[in-house]
């Protein structure tokens, strides 16, 4: 046969598909409204085994696995339409609310949580997102959820990724265990200085205190230098803090050229970022959701229960709405066997009805699931 000829084949064939697939559905309808009035779960994982087993029977061997697939989606379908007809969906109308009660405008003072002490990059990453921001220190990141969770400060900055250096673990496992939203995101140029006391030697260096994170960014620069060791601390503004307060001529730190005029010391050398282009991403969290015209990030937590095809049957209803995935980061449960939260950044509008009903049908399906916000990055 012509390529034509099996196109047209094709094509017949998809025709009766799309019909009885609305006739499954328009069943599945049936089905919620009995399950509903006699009180019946929506899942029914037996009568889902009992379908797989005959449908791949029927298929045979060769296309068994490709028949696994199909009718485990169209069973997610079912089950996603059914919650939706016979349960409330409290998540999507909260969501209406906060974007009818966000004004247009992102505030341009605020008081804001930001970990660290003056010149922090944090405290950068603010200044550039209000104008008039009244700052609010804390000495770790835990802190600074506290500050918002508590209502101390109604914004907090913090840092979530770095372009060279990966994700901020701390504060993924953090997300856990406050209650928060993302307002707004950020990308800061991160560009790293060695930072001594006026008139050090370069040769006369012997430690080198910063963050973590910095210090795994400068890490080739580090690497070449001989018989200089390294010291962590809470963070880069802290280190030149303790290089200007030192009486130790042999110690310096890796921090920002901000850091440098601020604490009056000097760049004994500068660009020794691994890479030129360094940049992290800072996250605006606030204890209640603010969704902003414009806003087309959407970040949600949550489990997936351990089995086959689990995090499949997630992305495919991404897929399905052409939404793209911009981060998708696990992290382990405490106590639990080999089991991990999902955080996901997508690129998606909540004034989409699709998107909205998406999130809503989600939150049905997967009960662990937390909204962590709609927001821009800037």
């Amino acid at each position: 046969m012509e390529i034509g000829e099996l196109r047209g084949k094709i094509d017949g064939i998809d025709q009766k598909l799309a019909e009885l697939f609305r006739e499954r559905m328009e069943v599945s309808r049936d089905i919620a409204r009995w399950k509903s009035g006699s009180g019946r779960a929506v899942r029914d994982r037996k009568r889902e085994r009992e379908v797989l087993t005959k449908a791949t029977e029927l298929a045979g061997e060769e296309f068994e696995s490709y028949t696994k697939v199909l009718f485990t989606t169209l069973m997610s379908l079912s089950r996603s339409y059914q919650h939706e007809l016979t349960e409330p969906d409290p998540l999507s109308d909260a969501l209406r609310e906060a974007m009818d009660n966000t004004p247009e405008l992102f505030p341009r003072k605020a008081t804001v949580a930001c970990q660290g002490i003056e010149g922090a990059y944090s405290q950068q990453a603010c200044d550039k997102l209000f104008s008039l921001p009244s700052i609010a220190y804390f000495s770790n990141w835990g802190s600074v959820f506290s500050a918002v969770e508590s209502g101390m400060c109604r914004y907090g900055i913090l840092p979530i990724e770095n372009s060279t250096h990966g994700s901020v673990y701390e504060i993924y496992d953090l997300m856990r265990r406050h209650h928060f939203y993302i307002v707004r995101s950020l990308r800061l140029r991160i560009d790293h200085a060695l930072l001594t006391k006026p008139g050090v030697d370069f040769s006369e260096i012997k430690t080198i205190v910063s963050h973590h994170q910095a210090l795994g960014q400068c890490s080739e620069f580090l690497a070449s230098l001989k018989g200089v060791e390294t010291r962590p601390c809470a963070n880069t503004a802290l280190a030149a803090r303790e290089v200007a307060e030192s009486s130790d001529r042999s110690i310096a730190c890796i921090s920002s050229h901000s850091c440098a005029d601020t604490y009056g010391l000097v760049e004994c050398r500068s660009g020794i970022a691994n890479s030129d282009s360094n940049y992290t991403r800072f996250i605006c969290i606030a204890r209640e959701p603010e969704i902003y015209p414009g806003s087309d990030r959407v970040s949600i937590m949550l489990n997936l229960p351990h089995e086959p095809g689990s995090l499949y049957e997630l992305l495919s209803r991404f897929a399905a709405l052409d939404l793209n995935v911009r981060k998708l980061e696990s992290r382990p449960i405490p106590g639990s066997d080999f089991e991990f939260t999902f955080y996901f950044d997508l690129e998606a509008n909540l004034r989409s009805p699709d998107v909205l009903r998406l999130i809503g049908g989600l939150r049905r399906d997967i009960p662990s699931l937390a909204f962590l916000g709609a927001y821009s990055e800037v």
